[in-house]
């Protein structure tokens, strides 16, 4: 029996997305968080904490997209269609974001406010968009002949609005979590006390969601609501529940990284929800990733040097975090 390379290159993009959510997810979460901490030393140490690896942590979603045009070409042309605009300005704060993190360091005292201040906004657009796009490829994408026909502002909807604030949120927590696990003292302490709201609004949120996209979509709430499949998928919400309850007790005492690891158990289980309410869709609500799929010959050739790379990339984004493990603390400097 041949190998069902549709199915193996969507595991490879679904974890590649993955992984950058997780690691560029904090990443954005201290971008946004940076405006709540007014001391400039405590403001220094939260950047810090992601100076030595926050650029190899978009190496994810260059991979994604690569991926995405490689193997399934369809999707590739039919998302950058739809959400052309939500994902150039995107990029646009993403690049923005960067070069504000180099200059921030390098900048006279006079102009070290203007960029915090794209920092943050750089922060929170990119999530933003993010965030949209997510919402609307859930909604779905109007195609005939193998080409979106719908308008340039269908994602200007309510439900992709609320999922770019959404993720705005979630983005909080992990940065806010992450900085519970590598800082101390008064900057540790604020971070604790903002993860419990965080947390409660997540979960606010996550409930939300559940609701609006079977209510929205029949097919999403068969998927859910039919039996045996009520009976497999009920484990989900009830990992949920248990998930935020483990977390807001970690945030109890002195919390080291019980925070970090809970919160992404929670964005997992999110994750994994939006996966049972999709799958096999490629491109909702009506083309499975077997309809979108590259040639076999195509995604073969692609598949060779997917695989090839993937485990270097591991490799050194787990040594990158390993060799600067530990606490940060004020003085230890990026330059």
């Amino acid at each position: 029996m041949g190998v069902d390379l549709a199915l193996l290159w969507a595991v490879i993009i679904l974890f590649g997305v993955m992984m950058y959510v997780v690691m560029d997810g904090f990443d954005l979460g201290i971008g946004i968080l940076l405006p709540l901490i007014p001391d400039k030393q405590d403001r220094d140490v939260m950047v810090n904490t992601v100076a030595p690896v926050w650029d190899g942590n978009e190496t994810w979603l260059v991979l994604g997209g690569a991926a995405l045009m490689a193997a399934f070409p369809l999707v590739y042309a039919v998302v950058l269609s739809a959400l052309y605009i939500p994902l150039v300005f995107m990029l646009l704060a993403l690049v923005f974001r960067g070069v504000a993190f180099e200059f921030r360091f390098k900048a006279s005292e006079g102009h070290r406010a203007f960029w915090d201040k794209a920092f943050v906004g750089g922060s929170v657009v990119a999530t933003f968009c993010q965030g949209v796009t997510l919402g609307a490829y859930l909604n779905g994408f109007t195609v005939a002949n193998g080409a979106y026909v719908g308008g340039s502002w269908e994602w200007l909807a309510p439900f992709p609005l609320f999922c770019g604030l959404a993720l705005i949120v979630a983005y909080a927590l992990l940065g806010c979590t992450w900085l519970i696990l590598k800082t101390e003292g008064e900057l540790q302490r604020r971070m604790v006390a903002l993860a419990r709201p965080l947390t409660l609004g997540l979960i606010a949120i996550i409930g939300i969601v559940s609701l609006w996209t079977p209510l929205a979509h029949p097919a999403i709430a068969a998927r859910w609501f039919a039996w045996p499949n009520l009976l497999w998928f009920a484990p989900v919400p009830l990992l949920v529940v248990w998930c935020a309850w483990l977390l807001l007790r970690s945030l109890r005492g002195q919390p080291h990284g019980a925070p970090f690891l809970l919160t992404l158990g929670l964005v997992f289980l999110g994750y994994s929800g939006l996966g049972i309410s999709l799958w096999p869709m490629a491109l909702p609500p009506s083309i499975t990733i077997w309809q979108a799929s590259a040639p076999p010959q195509a995604q073969g050739f692609a598949l060779v040097g997917t695989l090839f790379i993937v485990p270097f990339i591991l490799m050194y984004t787990a040594w990158s975090y390993y060799v600067f493990r530990g606490k940060v603390r004020a003085g230890d400097g990026y330059h």
